[in-house]
């Protein structure tokens, strides 16, 4: 493996504080994987993919996030438990203690950016303690050429030290470990931490501040893909309802799996320049683009193995939350540059483990709004300690530990756009049916497949619709290529009086959870709640 974009040149760090370290900058991946064999830190797949373990963190730590209070931040962030509140004097001071930790050792630096569109650039400057880490920033940000390295000027820095700790007591953390953001230094500080999501999702927390206050453009927790006839699509969804996997479509060029921009001229724009993939149950059969996207250059976390390097998907033993991150260019079929114009179909993902939702139907754009802010899906049994049957979880934009902004801000700019580009907004369940989880089974993928298609084709015009009596939402009485009886929920119950309770039930979670919006959502949004019983 030859990366295009090793630079020729040698960098310093004393300017950020790091004193006498012994810096290696723009390695290639190649060389990044031999440095974590070469220090104990990773294993060889099968595949030649490289295989690493996070540590204690296998997953994000949203209580540890925090946005440090001041002129830029404090009348415009969202403050409360999603964004929490840190001083300023408090990040000096731990900023000072994590690079005096990195002085005289080796670091790994990299140059790369966000943003696809090169008029939305944010050009990001990466420390990492690991380098594994920065082998994880070259693969899920954007990679500059030669030319553009010689002449970079960093906007925003990343300083990545998973080995210090920090005291709560002293350093105002909640606890060793840690995710800053500050927006006056442009500094995203984390420690004490090695999921590398954290390095990731810091930057997506910092566009999903800078692209609607400064840059009138929406940000977006979605994948995102586009058609040969130039239309494109967009999936947003929380954590393991298929994002990524129904966005890379073989017949379809992938935008991105993430993270995307929505600008004022209708482009949708790429934040990244990889994917950060669940590999949890991964079959080459039902996810072949994401199966052999597995190779040399990606980093799968927190996988089995065997003794030959062969990995066990199924194994959940180290974590659910099992992934793989890669270069987009890992896939085949993808857009080049990471752009797509004439958005024409949104589709919201929901795995709902209740299994009352319909598999597919279509939102009035008051329900789009709603069920936008709503963030639906569930949690299921077995997923996190305590939980025992499926659990509702409503997460804002379908990205609430990201948005710094209020979610009505962007449920807004949303709307706007939506009827602005005269588009068709889908809610998709591709949870259970027949019965919750535990009784029914999850919808079979090709079923979902066949449904997204139905409506990017426009199959879906000209068929009937009958509507939900609890969720009021229209499904379709028939779809190309998937049988009648699932597309209305109830019918795949054996027992309808047990569907309708369950139905009710979830409903009136939807309503309680809207309760703290109600005051800033207007009629439109309210028109799109579910009947209540």
């Amino acid at each position: 493996m030859v990366d295009k974009n090793q630079a020729t040149k040698s960098i310093s760090v004393e300017k950020y504080g790091i004193k006498n370290a012994k810096v290696k900058y723009q390695l290639s991946s190649e060389e990044l994987h031999n440095e974590t064999l070469r220090k104990g830190q990773g294993k060889e797949s099968a595949t030649g993919a490289l295989a690493i373990k996070t540590g204690e963190f296998t997953g994000r730590s949203p209580k540890d996030r925090f946005i440090v209070k001041d002129d830029v931040t404090r009348d415009k962030v969202w403050w409360g438990n999603i964004n929490i509140p840190f001083e300023t004097d408090k990040f000096d001071s731990l900023y000072n203690k994590v690079v005096d930790y990195l002085s005289e050792k080796e670091v790994y630096v990299r140059d790369s950016y966000a943003c696809a569109d090169k008029d939305y650039k944010l050009n990001i400057r990466v420390v990492n303690e690991t380098p594994w880490s920065n082998l994880f920033a070259h693969n899920m940000f954007l990679r500059p050429t030669e030319e553009e390295l010689n002449s970079f000027s960093p906007e925003w820095l990343i300083v990545n030290a998973p080995g210090f700790k920090a005291n709560p007591e002293v350093d105002g953390t909640r606890q060793e470990n840690f995710a800053i953001l500050n927006f006056t230094r442009k500094i995203a500080l984390i420690g004490g931490t090695g999921y590398t999501g954290e390095i990731k999702k810091g930057i997506f927390s910092a566009l999903n501040f800078i692209m609607p206050v400064y840059k009138n453009t929406l940000p977006m927790h979605c994948s995102a893909n586009v058609g040969d006839n130039g239309e494109t699509a967009i999936f947003f969804g929380l954590s393991g309802t298929g994002k990524t996997t129904l966005s890379a479509d073989p017949d379809r060029k992938l935008i991105g799996d993430d993270e995307h921009g929505w600008t004022p001229d209708n482009t949708i724009f790429n934040f990244e320049g990889g994917c950060y993939a669940k590999v949890i149950n991964l079959s080459k059969e039902n996810e072949p683009d994401i199966y052999n996207a597995i190779k040399p250059g990606a980093i799968l976390e927190n996988v089995k193995m065997d003794a030959d390097g062969n990995v066990d998907f199924a194994d959940t033993t180290i974590t659910q939350n099992t992934r793989v991150s890669y270069p987009i260019y890992h896939i085949n079929n993808i857009q080049v540059p990471s752009i797509g114009q004439n958005p024409k179909n949104i589709f919201f993902l929901t795995a709902d483990a209740f299994g009352v939702l319909p598999p597919i139907s279509k939102l009035t754009p008051g329900q789009a709004a709603y069920h936008f802010i709503s963030g639906y899906t569930a949690k299921v049994a077995g997923t996190e300690e305590g939980i025992d049957e499926p659990t509702p979880n409503f997460s804002a934009c379908f990205g609430a530990p990201f948005m710094p902004l209020h979610p009505t801000k962007y449920a807004e700019m949303l709307s706007k756009k939506m009827k602005e580009a005269d588009v068709n907004v889908w809610l998709i369940n591709t949870g259970w049916t027949g019965g919750p989880y535990g009784v029914g089974s999850r919808m079979k993928l090709k079923y979902t497949r066949a449904m997204i298609a139905a409506a990017l084709e426009g199959k879906l015009e000209n068929v009937e619709f009958e509507t939900h009596p609890i969720f009021n939402l229209s499904m379709p009485t028939s779809c190309p290529n998937v049988p009648s009886e699932v597309l209305n929920p109830k019918d795949t119950w054996a027992d309808k009086d047990a569907y309708d309770a369950k139905a009710n039930e979830l409903s009136n979670s939807f309503i309680e959870n809207f309760k703290k919006f109600e005051a800033y959502a207007n009629e439109e949004i309210l028109s799109g709640a579910p009947s209540t019983k």
